[in-house]
């Protein structure tokens, strides 16, 4: 256990286990945002399944196959066409780098995530959370213990499995 002289070595410390806390959850949240975005450009051209409130990706139409052949794409590859809506979803980190964000400025991949009158919805940034939030969790459940423990100490107690 870790002893103190004095108060102002005590305040010492907790400025710095602040400071440690803070940098080890930028990290955990930036590690997370990265995995939902690569998980999302994952799932385009295959059919996901139901995952907590984002339903099942309905089959395409035959008229969109019809059209998906006829412009030189395969028949059955679900948002998959030139991959510009795929690569148009990336991150964004708040300034503070306490907040994260993972999406597109693409007008198309908002109508497949939501759906429209004519386009049922086919969730790839929802889904991917849904998906990846278990390991979401425990990694930024990690970030906080190694920030409040050290990640020096975390790590330790990681590798002997106490």
């Amino acid at each position: 256990m870790k002893t103190f002289g004095n108060i102002t070595s005590f305040v010492e410390h907790l400025a710095a286990v602040a400071v440690a806390e803070e940098i080890s959850i930028r990290k955990g949240l930036s590690q997370s945002i990265e995995i939902v975005a690569k998980e999302a450009k994952r799932e385009f051209g295959t059919y996901q399944e139901q995952i907590g409130p984002f339903v099942a990706w309905a089959e395409l139409a035959e008229p969109t196959r019809a059209d998906r052949v006829r412009k030189g794409y395969s028949e059955d590859n679900p948002l998959l066409r030139s991959g510009e809506t795929r690569d148009s979803i990336g991150t964004v980190i708040s300034a503070d780098g306490l907040e994260a964000q993972a999406g597109s400025n693409s007008d198309v991949l908002l109508y497949q995530e939501l759906g429209t009158a004519h386009v049922p919805p086919r969730s790839t940034l929802g889904g991917a959370m849904a998906r990846k939030l278990p390991q979401i969790r425990e990694i930024l459940g990690a970030s906080l213990v190694a920030g409040l423990a050290g990640e020096q100490v975390f790590n330790r107690f990681l590798e002997i499995g106490e």
